[in-house]
């Protein structure tokens, strides 16, 4: 897996490479750049995909003493990826707190980005994200052993499957969060570093609110995917998303958890790849 030297430390990513349209994919707290792995895989023979594993819970590598990693770090850290990286007019697309991410981004102009995808996120005031992101930002305030313990049940299936853990936000994909959270119990420097981004992440619960009334400005096109079943992102606030910004289309997907990239990933390569083929980004 390719790496790259940020100010905050080294990034790992996943790139398929090629000449078509970039398109950058950002995860959710406690995963890594695989949870769009079968995205990438039916986007990359027209596209090129790039997905960064984000110092989240589920990255291999410490980040810096002293890092930045609120929520509004963790989006720097984005801005600043593409830029050593040269990728331009980019769709940044973000599932689950990837979308909380964007949003940032785009509320703060993102000269990089000429689109955005928006599957499932954080938005508005549901930050933390739904009874999973209120038990993560819970379990980021306890003592370093005491966070390491609970993040050590995760190891076991039932538990990962309860809705406070995955089994709310997928029904599918459970190989895969269990790779997921193996950094946390085995790597100390990891699960000192997943509590203090939960505490910095969580720390303003407004974020996302006063990140909405900028939201307007941004005139670029925006794809907003939302499973219309999902227990921990409302579908209203997709809803809300779409109308929000001033180019945007709605596509609700049956059949699906928060995690679409793992419930419908054809379903959502297919609605990425027709929203870039199907719209033009104004050269900034």
């Amino acid at each position: 897996m390719p790496q790259i030297e940020l100010s905050a430390g080294t990034i790992e990513y996943t790139d398929t490479g090629g000449w078509g349209p970039v398109i950058v994919l950002l995860h959710w707290l406690l995963m890594d750049a695989t949870l769009w792995d079968e995205v990438t895989a039916a986007l990359s023979p027209g596209h090129r995909c790039v997905a960064p594993t984000l110092p989240l819970g589920a990255h291999r590598r410490a980040m810096l003493a002293g890092a930045d990693l609120s929520l509004p770090g963790i989006a720097k850290l984005v801005a600043e990826f593409l830029d050593r990286l040269g990728l331009d007019e980019v769709t940044l697309a973000g599932n689950d707190t990837g979308g909380a991410v964007v949003q940032l981004l785009a509320a703060d102009g993102a000269p990089r980005v000429g689109r955005v995808v928006l599957a499932s996120c954080d938005a508005f005031d549901n930050f933390p994200p739904g009874l999973t992101g209120r038990t993560l930002a819970l379990a980021g305030k306890l003592p370093s052993a005491l966070f390491g313990l609970a993040m050590q049940q995760m190891r076991l299936r039932p538990l990962r499957r309860l809705p406070v853990a995955f089994g709310w936000p997928t029904r599918r994909g459970d190989a895969a969060t269990a790779r997921w959270i193996k950094p946390v119990p085995t790597q100390p420097e990891i699960r000192r570093e997943t509590a203090r981004m939960l505490r910095a992440a969580f720390a303003d619960k407004r974020l996302l609110l006063r990140t909405a009334e900028s939201l307007p400005a941004f005139d670029r096109p925006a794809l907003v995917v939302w499973a219309v079943g999902d227990r921990v992102m409302p579908p209203e606030h997709g809803r809300c998303l779409a109308g929000l910004l001033p180019d945007a289309r709605l596509l609700e997907v049956a059949d699906s958890c928060a995690l679409i990239p793992l419930g419908q990933p054809a379903q959502l390569a297919e609605a990425i790849r027709k929203f870039t083929s199907s719209t033009t980004i104004q050269r900034r």
